[in-house]
């Protein structure tokens, strides 16, 4: 996209607020008003000393408090409205960012990192307010005063005024060469600070890992590198900019120069003019020199304007996360897989011949390495990954055909990295769809989670804020959390990926129970790496490799001596020696 569709775009958010846009017009129009009026004000005056005008010497004060008067009514009355159009812009676009950012796949996701996409929200939705208003501030309040300066001079002596048009082309070509070079360099500046956004969330949220094996250094190290890119990014906008500006200004100097000296000489001017009228014609000229350097210098927030709303949209035009799905309808809970297949992006074969039926109400646990599959094959169940090939059906309907907002209403999950807000316990128990829920659902929830003990402990119960991330609770109290809340969905699917994992034994003793409870007429998907803690699922599914290689119940798969055999000794093994 071009720099001019990209500014024409950014020029539609505008629309809604045409009405501020011509109360700006108007306020900008006065304050123009008066500095022409400026200009007309010093013949006034030497007019009035030339003919001994004592009335009119009289009244010239009083005209110098009406038009400071007016020029303050003007500027205020412009700067409000332009500023109520570029925060209500900045406002509207980091809406639609932040919109699209919730819909997008999980895909994009794993291709940006997190740093980058709030610097695009925060960084560069405020860099965009420069191009649609800030700069529109300057072209409307300085181009205004320049056309209202030209027309003033023009009416004076308009041969004389044409000497300043000569360099138009010169200046223009000027600012187009100095235009792509800024917007290049805004373009760096915007990935540097992303780089630097990303380095900052990293080390916040890997403050422990930090800390305990003293990060310090290579963090400090890591961002310095970074602020310091941005940095040189930024000088070299900054000489861009510095050298532009003064070399238009140089060219209007000679213009300006050339001007003066013909006017000087009466007989070009013309014989008729008065004393006033020359010294006013000079003053206008003179004050075309603060309009013209603002014109030039608001380039260089165009262009970094430009840059960011190209990145901005970028995001915008992303297509949301693929929704074909038009079946909105309860679950039974029976899954089947017929020859699933799953490759990345890269043709890595991630699952390969995948065939297997989980009956509605049935507990299924997920065994295997790292890397075989497991984790994979949830992410397919809840959509955050497709299908490469086979079908995946739910109570013999394709998945596809479900809506995602069906399908995922109908599955809960409680997983090993519990994901909390800065929020209350209420509120992330009773979190987005479940915010409906009574109190007395919420309490009973917290109850079958062992969870109701620590939060009435808490300074204010359930309306305890619990920090970025719950980092005011133990790990274990997180994850009670996290069950609460899957309960209190209360999904006809329920996916546990190692959901007792950071809980003591006594806890575990107890939210397995309530899990149990909670697994009872729901189909159930375990993922789990402690093979004592799935014994009494109805089957269990070993993987490897991205294949199903055994299944059976705990004591067929004991028998058959294969892989699971091997897991479980190895796991024996392991508590054993951990216990002497």
């Amino acid at each position: 996209m071009s720099g001019f569709a990209v500014y024409h775009r950014l020029l539609t958010y505008l629309k809604p607020y045409w009405w501020a846009g011509l109360l700006a017009l108007l306020g900008n129009i006065i304050a123009a008003a008066t500095e022409v009026s400026s200009a007309r004000l010093i013949q006034y005056i030497i007019d009035a000393i030339n003919q001994q005008d004592q009335h009119a010497k009289n009244l010239f004060p009083l005209l110098i408090i009406i038009l400071i008067f007016f020029r303050g009514v003007g500027s205020f009355v412009g700067g409000y409205y332009i500023s109520v159009i570029a925060r209500s812009v900045v406002h509207n676009l980091r809406v639609e960012v932040f919109d699209r950012l919730l819909t997008l796949s999980p895909e994009y996701y794993l291709a940006h990192a997190s740093g980058y996409l709030s610097s695009k929200i925060i960084y560069d939705v405020e860099q965009v307010a420069f191009a649609s208003t800030e700069a529109a501030k300057t072209i409307l309040k300085e181009g205004l005063t320049v056309i209202g300066l030209l027309g003033y001079m023009f009416w004076i002596n308009w041969r004389l005024s044409l000497m300043l048009i000569i360099i138009a082309p010169l200046v223009g070509f000027l600012v187009r060469k100095a235009s792509k070079r800024m917007r290049k360099l805004a373009h760096q500046m915007q990935n540097a600070m992303g780089e630097v956004s990303h380095i900052v969330n990293e080390s916040i949220n890997g403050y422990t890992v930090v800390k305990n094996y003293g990060g310090q250094a290579y963090e400090r190290e890591r961002f310095r590198r970074a602020s310091a890119e941005n940095l040189k990014r930024g000088l070299k906008m900054v000489v861009t900019s510095g050298l532009n500006s003064p070399i238009i200004q140089l060219l209007m100097a000679f213009v300006m120069a050339a001007v003066v000296w013909i006017a000087l000489r009466p007989e070009i001017l013309g014989a008729t003019t008065s004393a006033g009228a020359f010294v006013s014609f000079i003053g206008a000229a003179a004050m075309l020199s603060k309009p013209l350097r603002a014109l030039t210098d608001v380039n260089e927030k165009i262009q970094r304007g430009i840059s960011a709303a190209h990145s901005v949209f970028e995001m915008i035009d992303t297509p949301p996360e693929e929704d074909q799905g038009k079946l909105v309808k309860p679950l039974v809970g029976q899954i089947t897989f017929e020859h699933v297949g799953f490759s990345y992006s890269d043709n890595t074969a991630a699952l390969t011949d995948i065939n297997l039926t989980i009956n509605a109400g049935e507990t299924v646990a997920l065994v295997g390495r790292s890397g075989a599959g497991k984790t994979t094959l949830i992410n397919l169940l809840m959509r955050f990954q497709n299908i490469s090939s086979g079908q995946l059906l739910l109570d013999g309907v394709p998945i596809k055909d479900f809506t995602l907002e069906s399908l995922r209403s109908q599955i809960a999950t409680v997983g090993q990295q519990v994901i909390l807000f800065d929020q209350t316990v209420r509120e992330n128990i009773a979190y987005g769809q479940l915010s409906n829920k009574s109190d007395a659902e919420v309490r009973a929830a917290a109850k079958d989670a062992f969870a109701d003990q620590f939060i009435d402990a808490l300074p204010q119960g359930f309306d305890t804020l619990i920090g970025a991330s719950g980092m005011s609770l133990s790990g274990g109290q997180r994850q009670r959390l996290a069950i609460a809340r899957a309960l209190l969905k209360d999904a006809p699917i329920l996916i546990l990926d190692e959901a007792t994992s950071a809980l003591d034994n006594e806890s575990e003793h107890y939210i397995q129970q309530a899990l149990t409870h909670a697994m009872h007429g729901r189909t159930t998907l375990v993922i789990a790496h402690r093979l004592s803690t799935i014994e009494q699922a109805d089957r269990i599914v070993v993987m490897d490799k991205g294949r199903i290689v055994e299944q059976g119940t705990h004591a067929d798969l004991l028998a058959q001596n294969g892989l699971y055999a091997q897991l479980h000794q190895r796991e024996f093994v392991d508590v054993v020696t951990s216990n002497d």
